[in-house]
């Protein structure tokens, strides 16, 4: 079997509205003082993760309107489990809050024993909708 040939025209494979990237920028948390701060912040339980928010201050200066954070403790598993748990939490979070979060905001994620990584993706996508919206003040 031989690959598609691209096309010679200039045009590229995928077609459809995608927005540019540059307007979907989030940054990742780093820094523990970072984490200590959201984690007296709001939060919200669902039954695949702890989802913390934390408005920043003026003075904390950042290029990113969002910031995004993932922990996992060793509760969740050994190492495997863990990383499995934050690779699906990273990808709800790249789907989602670009979308859905409020700029100058930070986020934490953390993950929850036998849940994050078992749980249906569709269901871990359904909690951050409605955890957003908890966080938010959404009323539905």
């Amino acid at each position: 079997m031989t690959p598609p040939e691209a096309p010679q025209d200039g045009t590229y494979a995928t077609t459809g509205n995608t927005v540019p990237a540059a307007s979907l920028r989030v940054d990742v948390l780093t820094k523990r003082a970072d984490f200590q701060r959201a984690s007296r912040a709001k939060r919200v339980a669902t039954p695949g993760f702890i989802l913390q928010m934390r408005p920043r201050r003026a003075e904390e200066s950042s290029n990113a309107p969002i910031r995004v954070g993932f922990t996992c403790s060793k509760k969740v598993g050994n190492a495997v489990a863990r990383n499995r748990a934050k690779r699906r939490l990273r990808e709800i979070a790249r789907k989602t809050l670009p979308y859905q979060g409020r700029a100058g905001m930070d986020y934490v994620f953390i993950g929850r024993r036998e849940a994050t990584a078992a749980l249906p993706f569709d269901h871990l996508l359904a909690d951050l909708k409605r955890a957003l919206d908890t966080l938010h003040g959404v009323k539905k």
